[in-house]
């Protein structure tokens, strides 16, 4: 087997300016990669090339591409960082865009970025198979799986301060915690962007009730990362003792090695992510960006996730459902409606940046 060739261009500047990314091409991809099938909602084949804006784990952003470069022929290329520093690089390259799919990611972060004019809609064929309730019937964004957010445990640091396992928000707020929680920053992330959003829902839309409890969680958080994911791994080494993120990133580091991890899931009620895919408005690419998002919605692509231990629950009926994945009948959701999340984003991040904590700098 080839390696897959990877090229990366690290730049520090900010946001606002355009700029060159790391990416990663996949041309080789391995031959025990699933591949997709042509006859799932039309033909995948292609030429040239499609950049994606990657919101997942990086091992399934590498498997994804390296799939769909073996079904299509299209050369696959992507940047993997967190949904929120997805729309920040969108909107930073709004006249001349350099992706042609945003894939990953809660919906309302695609929501925001419909609002923004970031993406444009597009109704894939293969969007028939997905329940109505995981996609916009408009096409401005198609559920590809689900994710629910919990906390991410590391039994062994919890004995060490005398905590009690959380099972509630209310415990996260335990004086004991102090310093022993992490948690991303909404403006970067969408997992805690969920988290803000659950809260809202929890308080019955009342702002400040909301970032009462946001401001006192803020007393026992040791450090807001830019990635949703990163607060699993703090808790993983025993940097922290709690970290807030999307269940099946605790499943995953878990089966990595930190089996003191554990998984638990508020009692109040919790938030969860439909991970959707988009079109980029104004894309280079936009025929095999179609091409791209058909494909992530058939079950060849959705069930990649768990072959690199990436455990989201599947949109696609007909796609397999593991042991590992979180039972939903089993945990209390709260009513997540994610256009009016959407549509409250930049409102709310802003609120947090000034009021509870700055955004992480490059």
């Amino acid at each position: 087997m080839r390696r897959s060739r990877t090229s990366a261009i690290l730049l520090a500047v900010p946001l606002g300016l355009t700029t060159l990314l790391a990416a990663c091409a996949v041309e080789d991809p391995d031959t025990s990669t699933p591949a997709a099938s042509s006859s799932d909602g039309g033909s995948t084949k292609g030429t040239g090339e499609v950049v994606v804006a990657c919101t997942p784990q990086e091992e399934q952003c590498q498997a994804m591409a390296a799939a769909f470069t073996k079904a299509s022929g299209i050369k696959t290329s992507y940047v993997r960082m967190s949904s929120g520093e997805g729309v920040a690089r969108l909107d930073a390259a709004k006249s001349k865009p350099e992706f042609d799919v945003l894939y990953g990611g809660p919906s309302d972060g695609h929501v925001a970025a419909f609002d923004a004019g970031l993406i444009e809609p597009y109704v894939s064929p293969n969007a028939a198979a997905i329940p109505d309730k995981y996609k916009d019937k408009d096409g401005k964004w198609t559920g590809t799986y689900v994710g629910v957010l919990g906390f991410c445990s590391n039994k062994d640091q919890l004995d060490k301060v005398g905590a009690s396992t959380p099972k509630s928000w209310a415990d996260l707020l335990d004086a004991k915690l102090k310093k022993q929680v992490a948690i991303a920053h909404p403006s970067t992330s969408g997992t805690s962007y969920t988290a803000v959003w659950t809260q809202m829902v929890l308080n019955d839309m009342d702002v400040d009730k909301t970032f009462d409890y946001l401001g006192k969680l803020h007393n026992n958080v040791l450090q807001y990362s830019k990635s949703g994911s990163a607060p699993g791994q703090m808790a993983g080494r025993g940097e922290v003792a709690v970290g807030v993120i999307f269940s099946h990133d605790c499943v995953k580091y878990q089966k990595e090695g930190f089996d003191m991890l554990e998984n638990t899931f508020p009692s109040e009620g919790t938030g969860y992510e439909i991970g959707a895919v988009s079109l980029v408005k104004g894309g280079p690419n936009a025929e095999n960006a179609k091409k791209f998002l058909d494909w992530t919605l058939t079950p060849d692509h959705q069930n990649i996730g768990p072959t690199v231990g990436s455990f989201q629950i599947p949109t696609n009926p007909d796609a397999k459902v593991t042991d590992d994945m979180v039972k939903l009948d089993q945990v209390k959701l709260v009513d997540y409606d994610s256009i009016e999340a959407g549509q409250k984003k930049k409102e709310l991040t802003a609120k947090f940046d000034a009021e509870v904590a700055p955004a992480p700098k490059e």
